[in-house]
């Protein structure tokens, strides 16, 4: 047994921004970086405003510190998921309620202890996701500590899967700087690009989806004019995955097969290029979702190949998840990492997803920080999802280190592991 003997939480910066997705949906304007106008999302004293996280340290009785961050999404209190995380709000929680929970737990013995803080309630409701997050990173990174292993090596003992040997498809965001993200993405070889931040109608959609139409088709012609100018780019075909957060159904006003036809133009001017939409729709309702998105994948199936439906609003918890593969509404769900609370729920979403034949996107935010993307790597690496997001931050290079550093030493090091068991 490795015991923890102390737990401190400290608060700190996420990567990026909250943002209040109604506001900006209702058309607070853009003046800079800022959004002027009042927020309309309960918790939000802006319309955008930093990211908050808090580091959660814990003390092993061998000396060693782990840690986690607790942090959530940049559309915090949108589509379903839990209100606006704020240190000064979660700190004393923390220290109250879940430091006590934590002292003398067995660090060796992660999903007990994950389930644990899982559990955890908050009044009449669920502890925080962001809590719940931030905390079982910590146990994740002190399972590993106390076993001397790396943490995709824990889940892997965890869940009985085999240790990877290959990397896991990456997928860039770009944020507002759509443009030229894009050459930095194809000159990196990303798998899956640009993400695009298709948050808002003027501007980014179009009142006739005009805009976006445009864009991919600008998408398609700059792909062909950088690879020949990538070095090594050989057999390199990106696919685009592009994320519209519910406006193409404000301009179709959420009906399927004018949502459909329109999604069916977009993969018209990919062309050559597979096309994932994520998020086409946002109803306001988990089972209304459901039944929107399974028309127009139904629409999407019968008039083309070449397109996938991306499942994000109000696919958020882990039974939100089960419950969008067992629907079969979707190609591919996203599984966000920061709404499903313990980490142990992200693996047990990728392989109740691989397991149902929809499409595991392991995704996350930008407004996570670097050790949650580091962790979120490991634990993709254990469980092979489809995808996986390259994060934190809107500005494509840091996160891109980080995610792709972090995989590529982990795989280094289970390669050395397995020579060693070997011999």
């Amino acid at each position: 047994m490795v015991a923890i003997v102390d737990a401190r939480f400290v608060a700190g910066n996420a990567a990026y921004f909250f943002d209040d997705q109604a506001a900006i949906k209702q058309g607070a304007p853009q003046d800079g970086f800022v959004y002027r106008g009042s927020p309309v999302t309960p918790g939000y004293e802006a319309v955008r405003q930093p990211g908050e996280s808090i580091s959660v340290m814990l003390l092993l009785d061998t000396g060693q510190w782990a840690v986690g961050d607790c942090c959530a999404v940049q559309y915090s209190g949108a589509g379903g998921r839990d209100p606006l995380f704020t240190a000064h709000h979660y700190v004393p929680f923390l220290e109250n309620q879940v430091a006590p929970l934590l002292i003398g737990l067995d660090a060796t013995s992660f999903l007990h202890n994950a389930g644990l803080i899982d559990g955890l309630m908050d009044g009449e409701r669920q502890a925080h996701t962001a809590v719940r997050y931030g905390v079982s990173q910590a146990l994740l990174d002190a399972a590993a500590l106390a076993l001397s292993v790396s943490k995709t090596e824990v889940i892997c003992r965890c869940y009985d899967l085999p240790l990877p040997d290959a990397a896991v498809p990456l997928f860039a965001q770009s944020g507002d700087d759509r443009y030229s993200s894009v050459d930095k993405m194809l000159m990196r070889r990303v798998d899956a690009l640009p993400h695009a931040l298709i948050n808002s109608v003027d501007g980014k959609l179009g009142r006739q989806g005009e805009a976006l139409l445009e864009y991919v088709r600008w998408l398609v012609a700059r792909i062909r004019s950088v690879k020949p100018l990538i070095s090594d780019a050989g057999s390199y075909h990106p696919t685009i995955h592009i994320d519209v957060y519910g406006t193409v159904g404000l301009i179709f006003d959420n009906q399927p097969r004018r949502v459909g036809e329109y999604l069916c133009r977009l993969a018209e001017a990919a062309e050559e290029f597979e096309l994932y939409i994520e998020g086409p729709v946002d109803v306001g309702d988990h089972q209304r979702q459901i039944a929107c998105l399974g028309q127009i994948r139904e629409y999407v199936d019968e008039h083309t190949e070449s397109l996938k439906i991306v499942a994000d609003e109000w696919c958020n918890t882990l039974t939100d998840i089960r419950h969008f593969v067992d629907a079969k509404c979707c190609h591919m769900a996203q599984i966000k990492t920061p709404d499903l609370g313990s980490i142990h729920n992200v693996v047990e979403a990728v392989l109740y997803c691989k397991d149902g034949g929809v499409e595991a996107y392991q995704g996350g935010s930008c407004n996570e920080t670097d050790l949650s993307a580091r962790c979120c790597t490991q634990v993709a690496l254990a469980c092979q999802p489809d995808r996986l997001l390259i994060k934190p931050g809107m500005g494509f290079d840091e996160g891109m280190q980080i995610v792709s550093n972090e995989m590529n030493r982990t795989l280094e090091q289970l390669a050395v592991s397995e020579s060693n068991d070997n011999t």
